[in-house]
């Protein structure tokens, strides 16, 4: 492992993504080489800045991190991705370590923690923080997958998208647009996604997206 690993911050709060810089370059162990807000501009970070380490969000707007974490592995088989973030879920660790993320980490993790997990994904291993369940652990790496679906599992990528947009108070115009796509395309997805979920209005929409982490309450 080189001594000096180049890292990528990507996180949507901007005082967490100071705090980590301030604890990361402490010594010489690493060097925050960006920082960004939302998992669409770490894809292009990633070619850019060729990090040695990306660390993820799960919750941010735009692209969450899972979504990034699939589209930086597909492109980037070589750079190394922990997840730092506050879902204790089965759902969001079994699908970061499907996405192709090295580690999970909870952010309520001491600062050396983070600092020996940053170390080990780094030097090759995989990381899971102690908090993490270890059935849950062992669900995923005796499977290698989830034998039974869940609602959520059945969503695809461009869905996800679309629930991730309508939680947030994108109407189906704006949705369209920001995702180049024809107003009745998003919504058939939308019919799809309320389908799937057994979800009726957008209201019970954003309340499920939100207790799964996919958007936050802001101002709470």
């Amino acid at each position: 492992m080189p001594s000096r690993g180049c890292l990528l911050i990507v996180e949507d709060h901007a005082l967490m993504r100071a705090g980590l810089r301030a604890l990361l370059t402490q010594g010489d162990d690493f060097e925050v080489v960006g920082e960004l807000d939302n998992g669409r501009d770490a894809i292009h970070a990633v070619s850019t800045l060729c990090p040695d380490l990306v660390l993820m969000d799960i919750s941010m707007p735009g692209m969450n991190g899972i979504e990034a974490i699939t589209e930086i592995r597909q492109r980037h088989r070589d750079v190394r991705i922990l997840v730092l973030t506050i879902q204790r879920a089965e759902e969001f660790i079994h699908a970061s370590l499907r996405a192709g993320a090295n580690g999970y980490v909870l952010k309520d993790a001491s600062h050396d923690e983070l600092r020996v997990a940053i170390r080990c994904v780094l030097g090759g291993k995989t990381y899971l923080s102690p908090d993490v369940s270890s059935s849950v652990v062992g669900k995923f790496i005796g499977k290698g997958q989830e034998r039974a679906s869940t609602p959520w599992s059945v969503l695809s990528h461009r869905e996800r998208e679309v629930l991730k947009l309508v939680a947030e108070g994108h109407t189906n115009r704006s949705i369209s647009q920001f995702l180049c796509l024809s107003i009745k395309t998003i919504e058939k997805h939308r019919t799809n996604v309320m389908r799937k979920l057994d979800l009726h209005n957008a209201a019970m929409l954003t309340t499920y997206a939100i207790e799964r982490g996919l958007v936050e309450i802001r101002g709470a």
